[in-house]
């Protein structure tokens, strides 16, 4: 399928970039703004995630959340948003034809939301909710644990939601200068795709987003690599099964090793064929799950292994796992297992861009973080350029011992053990 992306400023700075699929039946909104949990001072980290729940809660076209939701709902659609480290996105997706809704319901949503006192604390406790749902997710708590671990006590490092505690201090002037200071149009994308045109999206938007007020944008924290966090961070509870993460510092999203990363994680532990799942699961059966990823910011990331493993295998899942990492660095890839993990990984990145969501994704993210859109044939190219060496290079570049961080969630756990299984 051919990309047809095209790309237009308005006179404030505000992005717009389309990209039309004229065989769908749908249309993809997405509108991305360059704040996240990393950008905010420590007394309101959360601010970003809570403010992304409140923007939902009725403008003066809209009164509550009931309206906003039936008008997308209404048409067969759906609304949403997220927030991660460095961006915010609200999005929804429709029947083609209703295009102008979708547009309108997210351009009053961003520019004309109440933020009333009275909605704040009644969803106060919402956002407190879903914080303690997290909690009580060993999975989603090890991973939170290993990033904190990585990263330390900097903003790379705090929690996207905040705390329990900081959320219930937050009050209406905190969100009214939050986005006074980040809510500005050389820090925002609009990017749609499906089955509509440029010319479209732009008739119908421009005319929303032209009187947003340009302002400067205040400039973030810089990850400091010297800054990092315990080696091994546990939290024992009572339960069955240990949720286990080993995790290492990595470099930004813009390094010229990160295709050379890519190949790297799918020979390790992307997926049923990777070195981890045969000797892991196939062949030791120590877990059902086991894999490695990896997620960038601008100037750093972070590299993860991760299982769910019961208590009496822990320490043993751990050493197997690190074997198989540090052979990475220790013995080029062979060249049958490289042209396999090239294959999947390109077919992997192909099949995630079917949908004009997805695609209304990559764009909208690649032109704030970026500034840029890679073509997809661009990317694939670059994969298959990707030498055994080269992965082996990466490999020594990032897989150092000294970095490494241990993160469990699960029953009797003991810290002194897993710091020596890390040796």
């Amino acid at each position: 399928m051919a990309e047809s992306i095209q790309i237009s400023t308005l006179p404030n700075g505000l992005r717009i970039v389309t990209t039309a699929m004229p065989s769908t039946q749908a249309v993809s909104v997405n509108l991305f703004v360059g704040v996240g949990s990393r950008s905010e001072p420590v007394r309101l980290n959360g601010i970003t995630h809570f403010l992304e729940h409140m923007v939902f809660k009725g403008t003066d076209k809209r009164p509550d959340a009931i309206m906003i939701a039936e008008e997308i709902e209404g048409a067969g659609g759906t609304i949403n948003a997220y927030t991660n480290k460095e961006f915010t996105c609200y999005w929804n997706i429709v029947p083609y034809d209703r295009l102008a809704t979708a547009l309108d319901v997210t351009a009053d949503m961003l520019l004309h939301s109440r933020l009333e006192q009275t909605e704040i604390d009644r969803e106060r406790t919402v956002v407190q909710q879903e914080l303690k749902r997290n909690h009580d997710n060993p999975g989603a708590w090890a991973g939170r644990l290993i990033g904190t671990s990585v990263y330390g006590a900097q903003p790379s490092g705090w929690d996207v939601g905040g705390s329990v505690e900081l959320v219930q201090e937050m009050q209406r002037p905190d969100f009214v200068s939050h986005i006074s200071d980040w809510y500005h149009p050389s820090n925002i994308v609009l990017s749609v795709a499906g089955n509509t045109s440029h010319d479209q999206v732009m008739a119908i938007a421009e005319p929303l987003f032209r009187d947003m007020p340009e302002g400067e944008i205040p400039s973030v924290i810089p990850y400091d690599p010297s800054i990092t966090g315990p080696r091994v961070a546990t939290d024992s509870r009572d339960i069955d099964q240990c949720s286990l993460f080993l995790g290492l510092p990595i470099f930004g999203r813009d390094d010229p090793d990160r295709f050379s990363l890519r190949i790297m994680n799918d020979v390790l532990g992307a997926g049923m064929s990777s070195r981890l799942f045969r000797e892991v699961r196939e062949r030791r059966g120590l877990a059902y799950s086991v894999g490695s990823g990896y997620g960038y910011l601008a100037d750093a990331g972070v590299m993860t292994i991760s299982a769910g493993v019961n208590r009496e295998k822990l320490v043993e899942t751990v050493q197997v796992c690190l074997e198989e990492t540090w052979k990475m660095a220790e013995k080029p890839v062979p060249e049958e297992e490289l042209r396999k993990a090239k294959d999947h990984n390109i077919g992997r990145f192909r099949l995630s861009l079917e949908t004009a969501h997805s695609q209304g994704q990559r764009n909208g993210e690649l032109l704030l973080t970026k500034g840029a859109i890679e073509s997809i044939e661009s990317v694939v190219d670059q994969i298959e350029a990707i030498t055994a060496d080269q992965v082996g290079a990466v490999a020594r570049r990032l897989l150092q011992r000294d970095r490494l961080h241990c993160a469990v969630v699960g029953p009797n756990l003991d810290e002194d053990e897993l710091a020596r299984a890390l040796e």
